[in-house]
């Protein structure tokens, strides 16, 4: 292949089509995969901690997930107002979820891709997180989340919302656009930021695996050190949005 045959390639889902149209009917198996590999890598890991927890001298396993519990804790106290127990558990899970599948993002290109296509298929992409479907399903989620919090803390005044904020009752009709949007652009920036960086991501990564193999070493793991940090932060901010979307929906004040 070509450059822009491999990199087409390295970009395209392995997807089934549900109606034999490739349309809105289809699936991303791949992604699919991925996303139920590393769920099933979380919980095993909850299991494990579970089983072997100790009071005394902590196991490295116990140590690693503490920290993280604790700065997870840590955020929600300072971004959540009262307490809710769905909260901090959902805030971990987010964190831990989408950091493990972006954390693929960093094997080699070549390497999944090429053990999956030793079992016959003819496109993988091991990054579940570079797929749009993928973000904007779990922000669909965390927004429809949201939307529930909302309606079981105000009630109708989530409704009134729509008519009188933010621009007083005499201007109803652009206060309903201007709250539509609002509620639009959660789910939007959740989905669409973790998406643009990871896809972002990547592409260096498949322009690198593109040149001699004698040079792009270094280049990989410069790139490979950096984008650790990438996908570390995208996972906190994507916990970090959840947790204040939560608590603007649990406050009965409202938000200018």
């Amino acid at each position: 292949m070509n450059a822009s045959e491999y990199i087409s390639h390295h970009i395209t889902n392995w997807t089934v089509s549900l109606d034999g149209t490739n349309g809105f009917m289809s699936l991303n198996v791949d992604s699919l995969i991925m996303g139920w590999i590393t769920a099933a890598i979380l919980v095993f890991l909850g299991i494990l901690a579970g089983r072997r927890l100790e009071t005394g001298v902590p196991g490295g396993l116990q140590n690693f997930l503490e920290t993280i519990i604790d700065f997870v804790d840590g955020v929600v106290k300072d971004s959540f107002p009262g307490r809710n127990d769905l909260v901090a558990p959902l805030a971990m899970t987010v964190f831990m979820w989408v950091f493990l599948m972006n954390i693929f993002d960093v094997f080699p290109a070549d390497l999944i891709p090429g053990l999956a296509g030793f079992l016959g298929t003819s496109h993988f992409r091991p990054t579940a997180t570079t797929d749009l479907n993928t973000t904007m399903g779990i922000a669909l989620t965390i927004f429809g989340l949201v939307i529930y919090t909302n309606i079981q803390v105000k009630g109708a005044g989530f409704f009134k919302e729509f008519l009188y904020h933010p621009f007083g009752k005499y201007l109803m009709p652009f206060n309903i656009i201007m709250k539509i949007i609002e509620e639009i652009a959660k789910p939007l920036s959740l989905g669409l930021r973790l998406f643009g960086n990871m896809f972002a991501g990547e592409l260096v990564f498949l322009l690198i695996a593109l040149l001699p193999v004698y040079i792009n070493f270094v280049p990989g793991v410069v790139w490979s050190g950096f984008e650790l940090l990438v996908i570390t932060l995208q996972a906190f901010v994507f916990m970090v949005l959840t947790v204040v979307y939560l608590a603007m929906a649990s406050t009965e004040e409202e938000h200018h």
